[in-house]
């Protein structure tokens, strides 16, 4: 698992994915500049009180740290859509690096794959606001954020990669199986969502790892083809 981090971690930042890390980055700096926004306005609505000197000050600074942190639990949900729209190129590009005599996997249609993120979006958004209001409960906000977005980002990612050379059904009984490995895997993903800027990376970085990972926890498919051979990613045995 380690090897393949740290390969994954290599491409992020080589030439090879340079471009894409690019403009995953300035996508998820734009949806995150969207939801602070909207996240600002939810707050000044909400915390509209009669203006008095002391009030107005107080409520800038609890309505500063409030969309400090806001922002910051939103990193993770703006993370799994950004990886959902560029994993196909992701993909594509490590396994022609890693993989050079391997068929390529089949990117998912546009609207599945659309559809696939936009639900991980919300699933995830809706989990980090939930530990975002714990933030009074000393300890279990952090219990919460690591356990939850290591479990939903794995599954995510995972999934994801396996679904270019899998069904849904099987690409879900595979993360199933070794769930586990999978999960340590989001583990190792999820402390870098504590650390700004860095943690725009994820996307990019996550996807290149979980289609090493992919690779490594269970053999490729084997289909039948037309003359009654067998076919390993293309190739007649």
């Amino acid at each position: 698992m380690l090897a393949a981090a740290l390969e994954a971690l290599r491409q992020t930042f080589s030439p090879l994915l340079r471009g894409v890390l690019l403009r995953s980055i300035g996508l998820a700096l734009g949806l995150l500049a969207v939801l602070a926004i909207a996240l600002e306005a939810a707050l000044t609505h909400v915390l509209n009180v009669p203006s008095y000197p002391w009030v107005e000050t107080t409520l800038a600074v609890v309505a500063g740290l409030g969309l400090v942190f806001g922002v910051f639990y939103l990193v993770p949900a703006v993370s799994s859509l950004v990886a959902g729209l560029f994993l196909d190129e992701v993909a594509e590009k490590v396994e022609a690096d890693s993989y050079p005599s391997d068929q390529r996997g089949t990117a998912q249609p546009v609207l599945r794959s659309l559809l696939y993120s936009l639900r991980f979006f919300g699933v995830v958004l809706a989990v980090n606001l939930g530990a975002l209001l714990l933030l009074l409960v000393p300890g279990v906000n952090v219990v919460i954020f690591f356990v939850a977005n290591a479990y939903l980002i794995s599954r995510e990612y995972f999934e994801l990669a396996a679904m270019r050379y899998r069904t849904p059904e099987e690409a879900r009984a595979l993360r199933q199986a070794n769930a586990t490995t999978v999960f340590l895997a989001g583990l190792l993903l999820t402390p870098i969502l504590l650390v700004p800027v860095l943690n725009l990376i994820v996307p990019v970085f996550g996807t290149a790892f979980m289609v090493h990972l992919h690779r490594r926890l269970a053999p490729l498919p084997v289909r039948r083809a037309p003359d009654g051979g067998c076919v390993i990613e293309g190739k007649a045995l």
